[in-house]
């Protein structure tokens, strides 16, 4: 088995991450960085703390030069950071020593790190919302078609009262809508340049070091901090809380439809399952399965990360180094997660007839209703119990509920026990969910 499965030849179309794979590879890395370097040497350039020459010069460089990730991996060992051998790398290409000695002027091996990774993030970010929005305009016309579909709700495994299959699905995926309106808010709590130099105090970039951040966060488009944030992860982890937050709902999808498409369930059913080697009649529900594995995934990395997250003095590499090895596989799960989901939630074809079959049945999804109702001839407590005892006659008689309620009680409402009357919330939310994913 491949150390990653995102990297993996054989279970890489198992968890497809789609265009976010690109994005966290050693060569996006040393692209990203030669990105920083180009834009700080314009930055200083045009406010004359550098050459402007020797600025143009390296910027334009920084978009032109190609240099192999695997050329720095002896200096990287050596160091503990890229960067040195990046830099040495990357002056040697240029060919032009009297530019090339201005490249990387007065910064850290962690602002160019770090800013790089924001750039990063930043195309992360913007893949996994158009995927998150796919999946949204998917599942907001199928809850307005199924507004009024009733199904059993289930707590603790059990049915429980009637819901809608609109309403489910509005369960799923007003949490996902909620995620899609926050990121801009992220973004620009997040999406920050690091330029604080050695020690975070910028004290090698000169008097007009804040003037140099803040242009330099103007020039990659990035957010300006207006501090050092070299010990505080804060930005990443809110990053990464994001992504983890959406995993774990795009899980609770796959946890449920995993039970919906059960043998004994039968509720659901999802174009393209998977077969087993030796069982014919099985289709094995994979996505949804894969949605759970990578919850179970990220509540690992979720922990590691934070626990990384506590930096000792102004810098410190072993908590650094656990973030590299730990945020690229958080936002690699996130980008899986988004993909399966936008397969599953195309698959998925419920089956009305057996979802009325158990809501009708004996009609038990009804005994909460009725409760209320006898609770008005009745003392709360008595129709509770009145109730029980109806409930269990109805099952050891195998007679529905509503014929055994209103032998005891004649003056029932019929409506008492019809689905379309005790779906309460149930439609209006699945249509509250269609429209607010059609303005999204």
């Amino acid at each position: 088995m491949a150390a990653s499965v995102f990297a993996s030849a054989l279970y890489g179309s198992l968890f497809d991450t789609g265009e976010v794979a690109r994005l966290w590879s050693d060569s996006a890395e040393v692209r990203a960085m030669l990105l920083v370097e180009g834009a700080l040497a314009k930055v200083q350039g045009s406010q004359g703390i550098i050459p402007e020459l020797s600025a143009a010069f390296i910027h334009r460089s920084s978009l032109e030069v190609q240099i192999d990730p695997a050329g720095l991996a002896r200096a990287t060992a050596t160091n503990g950071v890229s960067v040195p051998g990046l830099v040495t790398a990357f002056r040697t290409a240029m060919e032009a020593p009297e530019h090339a000695q201005y490249a990387h002027w007065g910064a850290t091996s962690q602002d160019i790190i770090d800013t790089g990774l924001m750039l990063r993030l930043r195309q992360t970010l913007a893949a996994q919302e158009d995927t998150l929005r796919t999946i949204l305009q998917i599942m907001g016309p199928q809850a307005e078609a199924h507004a009024d579909t009733p199904v059993a709700a289930r707590t603790y495994g059990q049915h429980a009262t009637v819901t809608s299959w609109g309403a489910m699905l509005a369960h799923w995926g007003q949490p996902l809508a909620d995620a899609l309106e926050r990121l801009p808010a992220l973004r620009d709590a997040s999406l920050w340049v690091s330029l604080s130099g050695a020690a975070g105090t910028a004290s090698a970039l000169g008097t007009e070091a804040a003037e140099t951040r803040s242009a330099l966060a103007e020039a990659l488009g990035l957010g300006d901090p207006r501090r050092s944030w070299h010990t505080d992860r804060g930005p990443v982890l809110r990053i990464a809380e994001w992504m983890a937050e959406v995993t774990a709902t795009l899980a609770s999808l796959g946890h449920s439809v995993i039970g919906l498409v059960g043998s004994d369930t039968g509720e659901l059913r999802l174009d393209g399952a998977g077969s087993s080697s030796t069982m014919p009649q099985k289709q094995n529900p994979v996505a949804p399965s894969v949605l759970v594995a990578l919850n179970h995934q990220m509540a690992g990395l979720r922990a590691s990360l934070q626990a990384a997250s506590a930096h000792q003095y102004q810098r410190d590499g072993a908590a650094w180094f656990t973030e590299w090895m730990v945020l690229p596989q958080v936002a690699l799960a996130t980008a899986a997660a988004l993909e399966t989901a936008r397969g599953l939630v195309e698959s998925i074809r419920p089956d009305t007839t057996q979802m009325r079959a158990h809501v009708d049945g004996l009609g038990l999804l009804h005994a909460e209703a009725l409760s209320f109702a006898l609770a008005c001839q009745m003392s709360r407590p008595d129709a509770q119990a009145a109730t029980k005892a109806l409930v269990a006659k109805a099952v050891a008689d195998n007679v529905p509920l509503k014929q055994v309620a209103q032998a005891a009680h004649p003056d029932l409402a019929d409506n008492l026990f019809d689905p379309a009357a005790q779906m309460g919330l149930a439609p209006a939310d699945a249509r509250a969910f269609a429209k607010r994913v059609a303005r999204l």
